[in-house]
């Protein structure tokens, strides 16, 4: 290897630092821009109630804030994607993630589940996605994803929806 061919490999090793440092500062700037509209984290509570459905085995994708499918929350932990199990409980969803805290979506912050195809930079065609939209006590709205390994748990997750109602929603 000739030193030019050492420069070389330096700079392109050089370069690619220098930009995983800035992505990585961009993410920390959108984390402190966040920081406010977010608040503090809610937590499940001591005592769940009875579990309605689940655990459902999956990925979560990932939190954005509402109505805006690629704005993703870089709050804590919440921006990460994670293997997650997901449980219906009469109360609300608790997200056990395999990366991450658990998150707790009560019933009173609920605004809407749906099916969507995209949300948080991933895409999956024919309503692959299974999006909470709930409301944060700071009052910002989050639409929060979850791809489950059996699609057909949707439709217990979600409550009595039929197949037929389901709609491919790309908020």
């Amino acid at each position: 290897m000739s030193a030019s061919d050492i420069a070389t490999v330096v700079i392109v090793l050089a370069v690619l630092c220098l930009l995983w440092a800035l992505m990585w500062r961009g993410w920390r700037a959108r984390g402190r821009r966040q920081a406010a509209a977010i608040g503090e984290i809610p937590t499940a509570p001591d005592r769940l109630a009875e579990l309605v459905y689940g655990p459902v085995g999956g990925v979560y994708v990932g939190s954005t804030i509402a109505p805006h499918w690629q704005d993703r929350v870089a709050v804590g932990d919440w921006g990460f994607r994670a293997v997650v199990n997901l449980s219906r409980y009469a109360d609300g969803y608790l997200l056990e993630r395999g990366r991450g805290d658990p998150m707790w979506i009560a019933d009173d912050a609920l605004v809407e589940t749906r099916r969507a195809s995209k949300l948080a930079g991933k895409v999956i065609p024919g309503g692959g996605l299974l999006v909470v939209r709930w409301e944060l006590p700071t009052g910002t709205v989050i639409d929060t994803g979850f791809r489950a390994d059996d699609k057909t748990d949707y439709q217990h997750l979600m409550g009595d929806m039929s197949e037929s109602d389901e709609k491919d929603g790309d908020a």
